[in-house]
């Protein structure tokens, strides 16, 4: 994922998966042979109640350079567009400048906090709604941004980035969304938590098939 001489974007969205994956990496550079360099990239969607503060006071105990990325996205969405079910397209437009600005910035990587749980949850999006076998890669290359995603927690299961995060007393920063917890991905987390009272081994199966799944992006020559 990481080579010698990369520059790589940390998404932070200020909840506590992007934090951890920021100060994980920042540890990382310490002992990692390959010699990178960092600086977490916010997008602020334009929500009056957005806490810059607490995001400004977390980019600086970490000593980290930051780029804070402002945007009207949140006024497209809700006020010009008033789409009932916003989260496809703020998503669409929060990566686009997401991407736009590491580019400016001189990176040539970039990197999200998903876990194991957002991989199965996005597989089962994908099949429920779309009528599609699809989810996120541990490694993509996005050509026309010219810049290769990277998810260095894709292996790690959400109980254990919640341990880290508790252990290390992490407060999420919020985005200020209405809709925020209200989502198509968190009816797939209630829905796997339902069906894992029956089946514990649940998690790991759906896993385990996404592995073999061949879907572009997991075979172990892809994920290099």
């Amino acid at each position: 994922m990481i080579s010698d001489g990369d520059k790589i974007a940390v998404g932070v969205s200020g909840g506590k998966d992007s934090q951890l994956l920021l100060i994980a990496l920042n540890e990382l550079r310490r002992f990692y042979p390959a010699k990178f360099e960092l600086v977490g990239i916010t997008v602020a969607l334009g929500f009056e109640s957005f806490d810059a503060a607490s995001l400004l006071k977390f980019y600086s105990n970490l000593n980290v350079d930051y780029h804070i990325e402002d945007t009207q996205i949140s006024r497209v969405v809700f006020d010009v567009r008033k789409e009932k079910n916003p989260c496809s397209l703020c998503a669409n437009m929060k990566r686009g400048a997401f991407y736009s600005a590491a580019k400016a910035l001189g990176c040539n990587k970039a990197a999200f906090a998903h876990h194991m749980d957002d991989v199965i949850e996005t597989l089962l999006m994908s099949l429920f709604y779309e009528g599609r076998i699809h989810t996120f890669s541990p490694v993509t290359y996005l050509d026309r941004q010219d810049i290769t995603l990277i998810r260095p927690m894709i292996y790690t299961e959400e109980k254990m980035v919640r341990a880290c995060v508790k252990a290390l007393g992490l407060e999420p920063i919020k985005s200020g969304c209405p809709v925020d917890g209200v989502t198509k991905r968190q009816d797939m987390k209630d829905l796997i938590h339902q069906l894992m009272k029956d089946n514990r081994h649940l998690k790991a199966n759906i896993f385990g098939a996404i592995q073999r799944s061949g879907i572009k992006g997991w075979s172990i020559h892809e994920s290099k």
